[in-house]
């Protein structure tokens, strides 16, 4: 049976009614939005893709997208901290997820990337929940065949930007060096957030800078601030398009223990939701939210997380339609 959705004053198809359907019942979907063959168009698509054939230490990402969706039950149409109903501005939905080969990586990448192409076809904004941060390469080459390059924000421990690992190119440490070789990303205003701990040499951030990325370290946040961290962001990025990357290891393992490659020292959860919100001023083209492992979760922990991260995502974007 199809939950009995809310239908808002716009004529948007919201989540499911909590009064008629308990929260805990019905097939999980992203906040209990309807599914995509509910309506008859989309303004943003949530979307999963489970796949972690690209991880380098611990796996079971894969279970990522289904894991968020059941912690994302609880989230409400209403969000007070950027006042909007995002729902009843835009037409959300959950797409389910776009199946791809978990035993070829090359052929994988091409699946994710035709997936998010068909999805955006006709204008519509993908909010994607992984999987390891391998997708974040296809979803930036969809991406740049509408916008050109863009400006990547990433928050995440690591940098991402090593060459190979035991020789393979495409990695969860590698999309964004692959995308800046490609051309997908603006040298002049991209940038890590949140990263922190032991690199293998001095010569990563060496590379790292010539590949066109700034960073505001874990440590620089706590020294400067919040604010400090939003002013240095909005100067770099203008009113570029902006792609926005979330690895959930941004955070420290205290907020964000189920993940594949927990670092000490990160940001909290309230920080990283007052960082995200200042994206409704930008020219958000797309996003992803990644790197969930149930297998090392507590009590949904991390999902809860994940979940605010991808519905803050939601309502910068029905801010800026």
């Amino acid at each position: 049976m199809r939950p009995e959705y809310v239908q808002f004053e716009s004529g948007k198809l919201g989540p499911a009614d909590a009064s008629k359907s308990p929260r805990f019942a019905d097939i999980a979907t992203f906040a209990r939005l309807p599914r995509l063959e509910d309506v008859e168009s989309a303004d943003v698509i949530v979307v999963g893709i489970p796949f972690d054939s690209g991880v380098s230490y611990r796996p079971g990402t894969r279970f990522g997208p289904s894991h968020v969706r059941e912690a994302s039950r609880l989230l409400r149409p209403y969000n007070p901290a950027v006042d909007i109903a995002p729902f009843n501005e835009v037409q959300v939905v959950d797409a389910g997820d776009i199946p791809v080969n978990p035993f070829d990586i090359t052929e994988a990448v091409a699946e994710m990337e035709a997936g998010a192409d068909q999805l955006r076809a006709d204008g519509a904004r993908l909010v994607v929940i992984g999987g390891d941060h391998t997708l974040a390469l296809p979803m930036l080459r969809s991406v740049a065949k509408q916008h050109g390059p863009v400006a990547v924000v990433h928050f995440d421990a690591h940098l991402d930007t090593w060459d190979t690992y035991f020789g393979a190119p495409v990695t969860h440490g590698t999309p964004f060096r692959r995308a800046s070789e490609e051309g997908l990303i603006d040298l002049e205003a991209s940038l890590h957030v949140g990263t922190r701990g032991p690199l293998y040499s001095k010569q990563d951030l060496r590379d790292d800078e010539r590949l066109g990325f700034a960073i505001i370290s874990s440590d620089e946040i706590e020294d400067e601030g919040v604010p400090a961290a939003i002013e240095r962001m909005r100067a770099r990025l203008g009113d570029r398009p902006v792609y926005l990357s979330i690895d959930i290891d941004v955070l420290d393992p205290a907020h964000a223990p189920g993940t594949g490659t927990p670092e000490a020292g990160g940001m909290t959860s309230r920080e990283l939701l007052r960082m995200i919100r200042q994206f409704s001023d930008f020219n958000l083209v797309g996003a992803d939210v990644v790197e969930v492992s149930p297998p090392y979760d507590h009590a949904q922990i991390t999902a809860v997380s994940a979940s605010h991260v991808a519905y803050e995502i939601v309502s910068a974007m029905a801010a800026r339609p």
